[in-house]
């Protein structure tokens, strides 16, 4: 006994199906023009990133540590008003070793990111990094920056001098940046 093979209903229900792979293919084609663009924009942003992170941050914890927070523990007055500074400015600086911390686990997956390579980036950790940033910021301006100006204020020499002190290291920084051509 011969098994026949039966025919396709019709010829012409082979070429429609191929047709609708082939649209659904450059359907997606389609959209490789705006996924380029994101992945542009992506690859931007983490090389700024990572140009201003380790710079600008890290420097700004620095002049906080090395100046901000030493004036205005030496002109608290002793008592609430220095305990309530001293427990600011550690509260303030081991946020800053934690943010660092968290950086420091990103940041080889930013270059990755800035070179254009296929990463798991770590979403979590970047939103923990960016909501733990803004609530170390709107600490210090609410909190710490409003006591800070009324300590200082009351010696102004000492607010001239932390002025002086982070307008020089700012312009070193800066000069020295440039002697590197970065």
């Amino acid at each position: 006994m011969t098994a026949t093979l039966a025919p396709t209903a019709s010829p012409l229900t082979d070429f429609s199906h191929c047709h609708e792979g082939i649209v659904a293919r450059l359907n997606a084609f389609a959209a490789l023009p705006e996924l380029m663009e994101a992945a542009t924009r992506a690859r931007q942003i983490a090389q700024e990133t990572l140009a201003f992170f380790r710079g600008a941050v890290f420097d700004h914890h620095k002049d906080e540590e090395k100046d901000l927070f030493p004036a205005v523990l030496a002109h608290a007055t002793p008592g609430a008003e220095h305990l309530e500074v001293q427990s600011m400015v550690e509260t303030l600086t081991a946020e800053h070793r934690r943010i660092e911390a968290l950086w420091l686990d990103l940041e080889p997956q930013l270059e990755k990111v800035a070179k254009g390579a296929d990463v798991n980036f770590n979403s979590a950790a970047t939103q923990e990094l960016v909501d733990r940033y803004r609530a170390h910021a709107r600490f210090e301006e609410e909190r710490l920056l409003p006591l800070a100006q009324t300590i200082l204020g009351r010696q102004s020499a000492d607010l001239a001098e932390l002025g002086l002190a982070l307008h020089t290291r700012h312009v070193v920084t800066a000069a020295r940046r440039g002697l590197r051509g970065s």
